[in-house]
């Protein structure tokens, strides 16, 4: 294989092509049009004169020329060579450091990163984009690696009780009576739901998510969630207020993903607030948009596990939320679903003990291109 000229073999190069051709130019001028040039003067200042002292001058004239011009190809030469030696330098350290940290990431290490190189905005930008990207990556290694740690765990518990009955049924130790196939199926249950869940994030997150949409009504669909909801806020006790302020435009939306979506922020509000608490759903306009907005009165969430509340099997409280029954993907398929409608989720708190409030923005159903011009009753 052979092997390609580096990067000093060719800035060498380079200027000594420019050079050769300036002096080759210089060359040209100096001695086709040097010598008429002395011919015309000498006429001009002294007269005619004789053919051997115009000989004599114009060899004067040429052997000047050619002395100046190989020193000035020396010079020339010697500066070209030294300016790509250290430009080279100047700009191999930065490129090998940049080729020594893609090997790193490029074998797993996404911790690499490069410093400021001084060298110009451009190599900066390249820099800037380097460490960006490995930003990323190494956030989304750490997401990978958990996500890959929750999901083993979420499946070892149903995976691990689904064992033990067919075990237990195999030994005779269970018989196959209601009981069992009641936990199989609840296990099983899980299971599909988990599997799902995560299927529906990742098809939403990569804009894969076929949604049917049409132009509702809000109040229709804040009806439609509380009503799937309530008789759980019935049997823990907790009190379920919905309020919808007269002239909330209509949304267009799939109607059974955002009812999915409230009825995930209601189900994880009902979770989080005590018998004797209130969840309150309510829906208002907002520009020509919409928001809708599930409040609580429960535990609240602290101000550092805010920023986190949606990502994938995020738990401010592990322990217990796993005992609640959560799989820690119900907001994240909320803000997907959200974001999948062009709209935005947020959540706030003052603290624990304090509540926690959930906002959904939705656009209106005029702002989407293909209803733009056109009459779409609500």
């Amino acid at each position: 294989m052979i092997r390609r000229p580096g990067l000093a073999t060719r800035l060498v190069v380079a200027q000594l092509l420019v050079v050769l051709a300036g002096l080759a130019t210089l060359a040209v001028v100096a001695f086709a049009v040097g010598p008429p040039l002395l011919r015309r003067h000498l006429r001009s200042a002294v007269g005619a004169v004789s053919p051997q002292l115009s000989r004599h001058l114009e060899d004067a004239f040429l052997a000047a020329g050619g002395i100046a011009l190989g020193i000035g190809i020396a010079a020339f030469l010697a500066a070209a060579v030294t300016a790509a030696v250290l430009i080279t330098r100047r700009l191999s350290r930065p490129v090998d450091a940049l080729a020594d940290a893609a090997r790193r990431v490029a074998a797993g290490d996404y911790t690499a990163r490069l410093g400021p190189t001084f060298i110009g905005p451009e190599f900066e930008a390249l820099t800037s984009a380097f460490n960006t990207m490995a930003d990323a990556l190494e956030s989304t290694e750490r997401t990978r690696r958990r996500l890959l740690g929750d999901v083993a765990h979420e499946l070892r518990t149903p995976l691990a009780t689904i064992e033990a009955y067919l075990e237990g049924l195999a030994d005779g130790v269970r018989t196959l009576d209601e009981h069992t196939l009641d936990v199989l199926g609840v296990q099983t249950a899980r299971l599909h739901r988990l599997v799902e869940d995560i299927s529906l994030v990742s098809r939403a997150e990569e804009h894969q998510l076929v949604l049917a949409r049409a132009t509702l009504p809000t109040a229709r669909l804040v009806d439609a969630a509380a009503a799937a909801v309530r008789p759980g806020f019935q049997t823990k006790g907790v009190d379920l207020c919905v309020m919808v302020t007269p002239g909330t435009p209509a949304v267009d939306v799939d109607r059974d993903r955002l009812v999915q979506v409230l009825v995930n922020l209601l189900t994880n509000a009902l979770r989080h607030t005590p018998a004797g608490g209130m969840v309150t759903l309510a829906a208002e306009p907002a520009g020509r948009g919409a928001v809708i907005s599930v409040a609580d009165t429960g535990e609240g969430i602290a101000a550092e596990h805010l920023p986190h509340v949606f990502e994938r099997f995020y738990r401010a409280d592990t322990a217990r939320d796993r005992e609640r029954g959560g799989s820690g993907i119900g907001l994240t398929i909320a803000r997907a679903l959200v974001q999948a409608h062009g709209g935005t989720i947020t959540v706030s708190s003052e603290g624990l003990g304090r509540g926690a409030l959930f906002r959904i923005s939705l656009p209106p159903a005029s702002d989407r291109p293909d209803l733009q011009g056109s009459n779409v009753g609500a």
